[in-house]
C-alpha cells in the first residue's frame, strides 16, 4: 500500500509538505503503542533521514520508543554525530545495532533460488536475519527511513535493504555483499530490479509479512547552487513504493556522460569518510565513467584506515584491492576471506580490474599504507593545492594549464557513466 508519494523533476519539496505527509501518514496508520524508527547512520547524513525522524518523534514524541540505526557492519554512531544528525531527539532512545549477536532469523531463502537469480554465479542459502528488536519489541509500526541512490551492493540503496543488512547479520550481509560482487558491480548499479535485490524481496516476501514496517523514501537531488534537497518523497510498504522512488533516483541522481572521462577527481567530506570501506564509493560511482588508462584521484583528508571493523581493516591490508578472478582465487585458498564474504566482495569492488589508475590522497594513512592495497598515492597537501575543491565545480574543468578533470563533490550522491558501458 503506497500512502504518500510526491516527485519533482524540476524543483523541490519543503520542510513544511514533508511534515505534513508525515502526520498524513503517521494519522492514517494510527499506531497505539510503540513505534520503531530504522534510519541511517552519519553515513547517509545527506539522506534528509535525520529530519523526518526528527519530525516523526515532534508529533509522536510518546511512541516513538526507540531508534535503531541501520548500522550494517559500520562503527556506532557517537554521541556528537546522532546530534548533528537527529537534532534534539533524546539520545537514550537510540540503540545499537551489534550485527554480531543481536539477531533473529527470519527464514532462509533457499540455495536453488540464489543459484537461479544470480544465474549460476553462486549457489548458498541466504538467511533473513534482522535485529531481535523488529522481532521481539512489540512494536505495532515499523519506520525504515532512507534514501534510495545508485548503489554497488544492490543497485539502488534502501528499501528491505535498510532491513535485512542495515539491521541485518554477519552471514546475510557477507553473502549479499559477494553475491553482487561476483554478479558484477557494473550489472547492478543503477538498477532496481538486481540479484540482489529479488533475494531481499524473496525474503520480504516469504519471511516479514508480520512485521508492521512502512517505509519512507527520499530522493535527494542538488539546486543549481549545490544545495542539496529533497526531490522525491515516497511512503508505502511494499515494492511499488520503492520502484517509483527509484525510477526518479535514476533521472535525479544518474549522471549519463556521452564520452569516457580521463581524469576524474572526487573529495570524500573528512567528517564522514575516514575509511576506505565507505570511500570507496569513489571508485564505484564514477567506473563505469572513467576510460580505459583513465585516472581517478580521490581527496580523502578524514581517511584513517581501511576497515571500519578490525578484522575487516586487517584482511583488507593482507590481501589488498586485486581483479575479481585474483579475489576469487584468495576465497578458494584461505577460510578467513571464505567466512568473510563482505571482505572479500569489498577487495573486488574496489579495483578497476586494471582498467584505470586510481591514485588516494589521504589525510592519514602513509604512502605504504595506501600502496600496500595496491592503490597509487599522491601526497595530500600537493593534491589539494592543485585540484582545490573549494574553487571547482560538479563536472567539468578547466585548469590554468589547459588540462581537462571531471570534478565530483560528493560520490556517494550519485552514479556517472558513459552510454556504451552502462549499456553493455
Amino acid at each position: 500500500m503506497i500512502y504518500y508519494i510526491k516527485e519533482n523533476t524540476d524543483s523541490f519539496l519543503t520542510g513544511k509538505e514533508i511534515y505534513e505527509a508525515i502526520i498524513s501518514t503517521l494519522d492514517k496508520i494510527r499506531p497505539s503503542k510503540k513505534v520503531l524508527a530504522i534510519p541511517p547512520d552519519f553515513t547517509r547524513f545527506y539522506s534528509y533521514a535525520g529530519k523526518i525522524t526528527e519530525m516523526v518523534y515532534k508529533y509522536i514524541p510518546d511512541k516513538l520508543t526507540d531508534i535503531l540505526p541501520a548500522l550494517g557492519t559500520h562503527t556506532a554512531m557517537t554521541e556528537d554525530q546522532i546530534t548533528k544528525m537527529y537534532g534534539r531527539i533524546p539520545h537514550d532512545i537510540f540503540r545499537v545495532h551489534n550485527w554480531r549477536k543481536d539477531l533473529a532469523t527470519l527464514g532462509i531463502v533457499p540455495g536453488e533460488f540464489v543459484e537461479e537469480v544470480s544465474e549460476g554465479k553462486v549457489n548458498y542459502d541466504w538467511p533473513a536475519q534482522v535485529n531481535k528488536l523488529l522481532v521481539e519489541g512489540g512494536y505495532d509500526l515499523i519506520l525504515s527511513i532512507g534514501q534510495v541512490v545508485p548503489h554497488e551492493v544492490v543497485g539502488m540503496a534502501n528499501y528491505n535493504k535498510n532491513i535485512f543488512v542495515g539491521t541485518g547479520g554477519q552471514e546475510g550481509i557477507n553473502k549479499s555483499h559477494f553475491l553482487g560482487a561476483v554478479y558484477g558491480m557494473e550489472r547492478m548499479m543503477g538498477r532496481a530490479d538486481t540479484p540482489v535485490r529479488k533475494v531481499l524481496n524473496y525474503a520480504s516476501d516469504n519471511y516479514a509479512k508480520n512485521l508492521p514496517i512502512v517505509y519512507i523514501l527520499t530522493v535527494i537531488g542538488k539546486t543549481s547552487n549545490g544545495e542539496l534537497k529533497v526531490q522525491g518523497l515516497f511512503i508505502g510498504d511494499d515494492y511499488e513504493t520503492f520502484k517509483c522512488a527509484a525510477e526518479l533516483s535514476l533521472k535525479v541522481n544518474f549522471v549519463m556522460l556521452n564520452k569516457p572521462l580521463k581524469k576524474v577527481i572526487t573529495y570524500l567530506d573528512p567528517t564522514e569518510f575516514k575509511s576506505t570501506w565507505l570511500g570507496n564509493k569513489s571508485i564505484y560511482r564514477t567506473r563505469m565513467a572513467i576510460a580505459d588508462d583513465g585516472e581517478l584521484i580521490v581527496l580523502a583528508p578524514g581517511l584513517k584506515e581501511f576497515g571500519e571493523d578490525k578484522e575487516i581493516d586487517r584482511l583488507i591490508r593482507k590481501y589488498g584491492y586485486k581483479t575479481t578472478h585474483e579475489v576469487l582465487e584468495f576465497v578458494k585458498k584461505n577460510d578467513e576471506l571464505k567466512n568473510n564474504l563482505s571482505a572479500a566482495a569489498h577487495l573486488i569492488h574496489g579495483s578497476s580490474e586494471k582498467r584505470f589508475k586510481i591514485t588516494y590522497s589521504p589525510g592519514f594513512l602513509s604512502k605504504d599504507e595506501i600502496e600496500s592495497v595496491n592503490y597509487n598515492y599522491a601526497e595530500l597537501k600537493e593534491m589539494i593545492n592543485r585540484y582545490n575543491p573549494k574553487e571547482l565545480h560538479d563536472g567539468f574543468n578547466i585548469m590554468p594549464d589547459g588540462e581537462e578533470i571531471f570534478f565530483i563533490s560528493n560520490p556517494a550522491l550519485g552514479l556517472w557513466a558513459y552510454k556504451e558501458k552502462f549499456n553493455n
